[in-house]
This record gives C-alpha cells, structure tokens and sequence, in this order.
C-alpha cells in the first residue's frame, strides 16, 4: 500500500554575516552568541517555511545548525556557552511553535547542556509542536584530513541516555537520527532498522576527499541493506574565517536508489518517499532479515 510522504533537508551554512576576517580574532565573538544562534533560528526558520509551502511534512536540519562549525577550531572555550538545554531552550521553543503552526515534523541539531555535560543533540518535533524526545550524537571524531581538522572530542561527548537509537513515532511515520560520524559505523543503521526505523535522517558536516567518495556509497549500501529511506544533509559552502569547503551533495535515498530532488530553492532537498513500498516484497528476490545468519558473524 502507497504510503508517500513528502520530506525536506536544508543544505546551507552559517547564517550570521558579522563572522571575523581570521581565527585569531574568533574570541571576539564570546559575547553575541545569542546573536549567532538567533540569526541561525531565522534562517532555518525560512527555510522551514518554504518546504512546507512545497508541501514537506518533514523538515531535518544540519548538524549544530545554530552555529558554524566551531569544531575545526581547536579549545575555543568560547564556543561551550552556546550549548543549550535540550528542552526548554531557545532552539527548542522556536522549533515548536513554528512545527505546530506548519503542522511539520522537525529534526533539529543543536549543541546540547545537559547538567554539566555537553552533547551534539538532535531534538525530534513532531506536527504538533510536542518533543518527542532527542537523539545524541553517540560516535565523537577527533582527527585531521587533507582539507583541516576536526576536534569534536573537546566539545562535547557521546550519548549516554539510552536508548542509545530511539525511533520516533511522528506523524509521518517511523524515525530514527544518525547524525554525522555515526554513519559511518555499521551497526547503527542497522539497530535503528531493527528498532523499526522507516526512515532515518543523518545530518552531517562533511569534508574531505574520502568523506565525498563514502558520502554517496554508505547511504545506498544501507538503504538497501536494511530497506529504510535515509536523508543525508551536509552544509554547503566555506564558512569564515575557516577555508573548509563543505561539499554538500544532500539527498534522499531509499532502497531502490536514490529519490529525485524536487526542490524549487538550491538551500533545500525536497523529496516523495513511499514509506509503503517498504512492506512490499524486494524485486530482487532478497530477504536479507530471513536469511541472516548472525551465529557466523563477529560482534
């Protein structure tokens, strides 16, 4: 039975236009975090507004989309008084009231204060405005490649409140969240698969040469391999005063392939999922859940 709903991700980059020329003047930004967060809310606010006048009934944002990507820059301490609290936080109101006025499910990454403990979050809002509850970030990379680094591990640290995958009931369907480095990790996509996950939505700051190749190989293996849509959303863009280039290539993707971008704004992906098509039988003649033998596998 067709059951297709129509899903949207941003791909776009920092929204605050009074970013430093270089890193070395980034400490004078300690005092306007609200100001970057705020400009952040607006933007993505727009945003969500023109999916759904193109009729997404769900809307995923980037990863830590209240900010640029501060990451790339190594013990900023600064950059700690952006966490929020996952509920009742300014992300969190803003988020809501414009779900409920919409009647759209969001997804939104934001840096997370939890007691005195700090994670990268996504909160899931459904139509209704309610939070349904948030997923943390559970893989944390610290490493370099051929583009810059990334030092996500002085920020903030893994998920630890179970349910380590949740899947959400929404109103559109079954969801579950990956959010960036998570992808990469095998079982991930297969334990929201197993918690009942239709669809999984992975927000992401990617770059680099190899995350490029992985970034359109890794979704479709998984989509197919455990017959879930997936959403990947990247920033796009160089965000100052870094010289990373994020090379964005969002898109949805289900397990018959890849879900044509029906997006009239180049800051959005918008796409037709039948999350029906999933219960058919798979025209390749494969039942990978029947006919797995776990007794031969490793871990």
């Amino acid at each position: 039975m067709s059951r297709v709903i129509r899903a949207a991700m941003t791909e776009t980059k920092n929204a605050f236009a009074d970013m430093p020329a270089t890193i070395e003047e980034l400490p004078r930004l300690a005092g306007r975090l609200d100001e970057i967060r705020d400009a952040n809310l607006a933007h993505h606010g727009e945003l969500i507004e023109r999916a759904a006048a193109q009729g997404a009934k769900l809307v995923g944002l980037g990863e830590l989309f209240t900010a640029p990507y501060f990451a790339l820059t190594t013990f900023l301490e600064q950059w700690l008084g952006l966490a929020e609290p996952a509920e009742g936080g300014p992300t969190h109101h803003f988020m809501a009231a414009l779900a409920k006025r919409l009647g759209v499910v969001i997804v939104a990454p934001i840096y997370e204060r939890r007691g005195d403990r700090r994670y990268n979050t996504a909160l899931v809002i459904d139509a209704d405005g309610r939070l349904l509850g948030c997923f943390r970030k559970m893989h944390i990379p610290h490493g370099t490649n051929e583009k810059g680094s990334f030092v996500e591990t002085f920020y903030y640290g893994r998920g630890d409140v179970p349910p380590c995958f949740p899947v959400f009931e929404t109103a559109i369907g079954r969801l579950g969240v990956a959010i960036c480095y998570d992808r990469h990790f095998e079982g991930v996509m297969r334990s929201l698969a197993a918690n009942g996950a239709e669809l999984v939505m992975s927000p992401a700051v990617t770059f680099g040469d190899k995350s490029r190749r992985m970034w359109e190989l890794e979704f479709e293996v998984d989509a197919a391999r455990h017959n879930l849509f997936i959403g990947g959303s990247n920033k796009k863009g160089v965000e100052p005063p870094w010289t990373v280039e994020y090379f964005g290539a969002s898109h949805f993707v289900g397990p018959h392939g890849r879900c044509p971008n029906l997006s009239a704004d180049p800051r959005l992906v918008i796409a037709d999922l039948d999350l029906g098509s999933l219960a058919a039988p798979d025209p390749s003649g494969w039942n990978l859940r029947r006919d797995a033998r776990p007794d031969l596998y490793i871990g």
